[in-house]
């Protein structure tokens, strides 16, 4: 598993925070387990079956870290040339401009931002790389790109996008890093198309291939902002639903709810048996232990969560994987709905075996 999808950012407090966090934080890894991005990775993959949305807007956010990437450059060399009085003044502009930009929408992003994208603007890129050259080669080599670490054991477990920290990116990097998101996601049937509104499409395409050649990241601002909205409209609620208020995946509560079925029935079937047999209430105390497995998974099914699992503080990733639960208002919402189920559970059950236990018998 990537360290950079499941480690949050230092926040302190945030972790404590008294309140499910915004979809927002959770893109920022300011969010610990259940409610961390790689959580939110897995339903967006096996759930909401969309990740290519999530994969953009991760995309697009390394976009803007390699434009990052390549203004430190372009800042370490002017340093290198300027007399030793200027360079500490020049150093604290540049890194007060650039390096506490956002990445969330544009309506959160700072001044920051636009700064850097108006940079890039003003440094056109050489008009010996064109658009079509660059479109023709997409397929035979890829620019840079998010990479996928895979987790011991599942090889289908999404990792961070690849560091680029130990290389020194050029204006020839961005440009492809801005053409391999419109190649990828945004033109009809890419790779892995999104669905945007057409005229954000044509927005995006005419300022990537038109006579600006853009690669600065706030060409992406509308795209982005389209795609959060339709993650925090359409996907957001059915994880917090998920994962805040229960601790169980669609495939465990299946597995659940069959057995409990089965074994609901077995238990009634059996009861019955006993009770026209004439068999003792001694004897059919014994029912109690089919009744609990039944009545136990079928509850577990209805409110997607295992009270017991949820008391010992875990919830499942994936089927039968469980992690520590380390987001506290999580914990101690999934605590209190646990009682409750486990209070239902035992009422239930008690009035289901005292029905067939203290039932009169008559033999047939």
């Amino acid at each position: 598993m990537s360290d950079e999808l499941t480690r949050p950012v230092d926040h302190g407090q945030d972790v404590h925070r008294k309140r499910f966090p915004t979809l927002f934080e959770v893109l920022s890894r300011k969010t610990v387990a259940p409610l961390d991005l790689f959580s939110f990775y897995i339903y967006m993959r096996d759930q909401q079956r969309s990740v290519d949305y999530l994969d953009f807007w991760l995309d697009v956010s390394q976009h803007l870290q390699l434009c990052r990437l390549y203004v430190r450059r372009l800042h370490r060399s002017l340093v290198e040339d300027t007399p030793e009085l200027e360079k500490a003044s020049k150093r604290s502009s540049y890194m007060q401009t650039f390096d506490d930009a956002g990445e969330g929408p544009s309506n959160e992003k700072d001044m920051d931002d636009q700064r850097l994208s108006a940079f890039l603007r003003s440094d056109r890129p050489s008009r010996n790389h064109s658009p079509q050259n660059s479109q023709g080669s997409n397929h035979s080599h890829d620019p840079p790109h998010r990479s996928f670490a895979m987790t011991p054991g599942d090889s289908s477990s999404p990792g961070q996008m690849s560091s680029q920290d130990n290389t020194q990116p050029r204006r020839e990097d961005l440009r492809a890093s801005a053409e391999k998101i419109l190649y990828t996601y945004l033109l009809p049937g890419s790779e892995r198309e999104i669905i945007i509104p057409q005229s954000i499409l044509n927005d995006v395409q005419n300022a990537i291939e038109g006579p600006d050649q853009r690669s600065d990241p706030e060409l992406f601002d509308q795209a982005k902002d389209y795609v959060f909205q339709a993650m925090e409209r359409d996907a957001y609620p059915g994880f917090l639903q998920n994962k805040g208020l229960g601790n169980l995946v669609p495939q465990s509560m299946m597995i659940r709810l069959i057995v409990g079925l089965v074994s609901f029935f077995a238990a009634v079937w059996t009861a019955f048996v006993l009770i026209f047999l004439d068999m003792s209430r001694a004897t059919r105390c014994w029912l109690i232990l089919p009744f609990f497995i039944a009545i136990y998974l079928i509850i577990t099914h209805q409110y997607m969560l295992d009270p017991l699992i949820a008391l010992a503080g875990y919830s499942e990733y994936t089927l039968f994987d469980f992690n520590k639960i380390r987001e506290t208002f999580v914990q101690k919402t999934l605590t209190r709905r646990a009682i409750t189920v486990l209070v239902l559970f035992i009422i239930v059950l008690t009035a289901v075996c005292c029905l067939f236990i203290f039932v009169p018998g008559k033999r047939l």
